[in-house]
């Protein structure tokens, strides 16, 4: 998560020289971007929970489609990507991140349709927590590594007999795209400038979804309820989402936006009590928590790894 914020500005790269007045008129601005942090965490969350419940209507893949098409024609006409004066490279990166985030997507509706949102997200999150430790290789790492596992052994109940297996799976299986959608993210950002690589990768994953959306819902994408539904998981789970965190990146470190993002469990868990009603026992509940301070702890070391060169 780190990864995608490694070039962009912040606070704390101004050189206005040291005193009391911009100490000041930073605590604004960082208390402003917190709120941009938490406002793009839960637009996520709940467009996830309205997601859940246009399941009925159109489908798992049916909603993702649509969530994939808006979202894509949204970013496409705000960036305006150039295709000309890309290698092939450039280009089997891009398509390889929109097949990614086809698949992150796709699973992990699935995953929502079958056992609680606050579970759902807590098992995503495994896949960027894995992704930390490994990618910052301190004994340290694997006290948060078994702090995850016992969180995620509680979820399940000592087995998992409490949620279907199945959708456990299938969020294990997005955890594992989300990792690899970080990497390739990056890669992207490398490669293209501003937002033109995540437009057209949103439109690669749009259209590699397309098919899959058309033979389980067929006509019932077109029906205007549905569409419009569908447009306001767009705008919740990627449009507001994507420039709140633009925005709030300009004036937060990476390694406080990243150990905020880490509190996405907690927030699904909140949309899915609020929206879906769907209420976590106390140890499902102590299990979220595990997984999040894993998943804090992870990114404290591996930025505390850091400083130095910094």
């Amino acid at each position: 998560m780190t990864t995608r914020s490694a070039s962009t500005p912040t606070s704390a790269s101004t050189t206005a020289p040291p005193g009391a007045a911009p100490a000041q008129s930073a605590a604004p601005r960082r208390f402003g971007a917190l709120g941009l942090v938490f406002s793009g965490g839960i637009s996520v969350q709940f467009g996830a929970a309205l997601a859940v419940t246009l399941m009925p209507r159109a489908g798992a893949f049916g909603v993702v489609t649509l969530r994939l098409l808006a979202a894509a024609v949204v970013l496409l006409v705000v960036c305006r990507p150039r295709l000309r004066g890309h290698s092939r490279t450039d280009w089997g990166t891009v398509i390889v991140f929109g097949i990614t985030m086809a698949a992150m997507n796709g699973l992990f509706y699935q995953a929502a349709d079958r056992i609680p949102l606050g579970a759902a997200v807590t098992l995503e999150v495994l896949g960027p927590l894995a992704l930390s430790v490994l990618a910052s290789r301190r004994a340290l790492n694997a006290v948060w590594a078994a702090l995850a596992l016992a969180g995620v052994f509680l979820l399940g109940g000592g087995g998992f007999t409490d949620l279907d297996p199945l959708g456990v799976a299938l969020a294990l299986g997005a955890g594992a795209m989300w990792a690899t959608y970080i990497v390739f993210s990056a890669r992207t950002g490398r490669r293209f400038p501003q937002a033109d690589g995540l437009a057209l990768a949103m439109a690669v994953a749009a259209l590699v979804f397309l098919p899959l959306g058309i033979a389980e819902s067929g006509s019932r994408l077109l029906d205007p309820t549905t569409v419009a539904l569908g447009s306001a998981v767009a705008v919740l789970s990627s449009v507001l989402p994507y420039t709140f965190e633009l925005l709030a990146l300009r004036r937060l470190p990476a390694s406080t936006f990243a150990v905020l993002m880490s509190l996405e469990p907690a927030l699904a868990a909140a949309a899915g009590f609020l929206i879906l009603g769907q209420a976590l026992t106390v140890t499902q509940s102590l299990a979220i928590a595990l997984v999040i301070a894993a998943s804090i702890g992870a990114i404290r070391t591996q930025v505390g790894r850091r400083k130095p060169a910094t």
